[in-house]
């Protein structure tokens, strides 16, 4: 979905509705990591501005209660932007982490890097979510919103896959 300013909300709304259910039933059939309910936003507020494609969003089904993490793909192909914050329904207190030489360490934002990616994969970059509202399941969605410097809010739907799940393999 891309969003232009001036465009009503509410488009925007039945345009990402539209793309979820075509990313759903097309999902089953995805070799390429992505993952049903991954949504994709782009913004532009000029030429040289970021142009961010979000993909592959899951989270493995947590072992504990109180703690899950989270996965994706921002693909840019415009200017550098910077995600600065997580917020979702499933927590208060999402935040971005990294793992360095085997120790995770909180950040408090990542580039995306003008014409390249941001991964966030299991034994890298990550989300931890604390202080769960519930234990999601395999099966449920969680609602994710990832707040960028630039392209402001893009919302994403991340599956809950099975705690073994390998994206490279989609089992």
């Amino acid at each position: 979905m891309r969003h232009r300013p001036g465009r009503p909300a509410g488009l925007l709304a039945v345009g990402a509705l539209v793309l979820a259910a075509a990313g759903t039933l097309a999902g089953c059939a995805s070799d390429d990591g992505g993952s049903p309910g991954s949504s994709s936003s782009s913004s532009s507020s000029s030429a040289a501005g970021p142009e961010l494609e979000v993909t592959g969003a899951y989270m493995p089904a947590p072992s504990m209660d109180t703690m899950a993490a989270g996965f994706f793909t921002v693909t840019n192909s415009g200017g550098t932007d910077t995600l600065t914050s997580v917020t979702s329904d499933l927590s208060d207190d999402v935040t971005l982490h990294s793992t360095k030489d085997g120790a995770m360490q909180e950040e408090k934002s990542f580039t995306v890097p003008a014409e390249g990616t941001l991964d966030f994969a299991s034994g890298g970059n990550h989300l931890m979510f604390a202080k769960l509202t519930h234990k999601p399941r395999q099966g449920e969605k969680v609602s994710v919103e990832l707040h960028f410097a630039k392209s402001g809010t893009v919302r994403i739907s991340m599956p809950v896959k099975s705690a073994t799940y390998n994206p490279k393999t989609g089992h």
